[in-house]
């Protein structure tokens, strides 16, 4: 639970992915953030192929403070994914789990505003270079607004939704006999009727 972005793409073939591992380095290493280096070249003639390296990726990740690693990693065939993905989808036909395979999720929740903002304006900045089928839903808005006011409001509703859950955990704690199904439904039966109550 969080705010969080997500997205999908592939490597341009004709970018170099040297460059984008340097650029995206030398910002990490300047704001102080933890990186990994993936492989770095692609093997020839992989692109535009569904079939893929199934142990091996391209690229590079970088986690600012209190935020999940961003990856700008790539199977051999160029689609964006990560270690998790690859390990869990590897050679997957299944439709939904193939999707899963390619699209990322990075939650900024906890790093903030600022850093949200940063994030996305450097993936801005690097997808029209680097990228080509790349899309990103942002949960905050931000990269399809531009307008830290949404931004905020946004934050601030997240924020508010995990310090209730929190709140009620300790308020409302399961019983012995209960499974989880149930409690979880009691749970949220006495949250809306704190909001009721909190409301009048």
């Amino acid at each position: 639970m969080g705010l969080s972005f997500h997205y999908s793409g592939s490597f341009k073939k004709d970018a170099s992915l040297t460059d984008l591992i340097e650029e995206v380095r030398d910002i990490a290493e300047a704001q102080q953030w933890r990186y990994f280096i993936f492989d770095t070249a692609f093997p020839p003639d992989s692109f535009g192929t569904k079939k893929y390296d199934k142990e091996t990726l391209y690229g590079i990740s970088f986690s600012p403070p209190e935020c999940e690693p961003v990856w700008l990693c790539f199977l051999s065939n160029g689609r964006l994914s990560n270690p998790i993905n690859l390990k869990f989808y590897a050679g997957t036909d299944d439709p939904t789990e193939q999707f899963y395979m390619d699209t990322l999720s990075v939650k900024t929740q906890y790093a903030g505003i600022e850093t949200h903002v940063f994030v996305i304006k450097l993936l801005k900045y690097l997808a029209p270079k680097y990228l080509q089928d790349f899309t990103l839903q942002d949960e905050g808005q931000y990269w399809e607004t531009g307008s830290l006011e949404i931004l905020q409001v946004t934050f601030a509703r997240y924020t508010n939704a995990i310090e209730t859950l929190k709140s009620s955990l300790g308020k409302y704690p399961k019983k012995t006999s209960e499974s989880i199904e149930d409690y979880f439904e009691r749970l949220l039966n006495k949250i809306s009727e704190d909001r009721d109550k909190n409301n009048k």
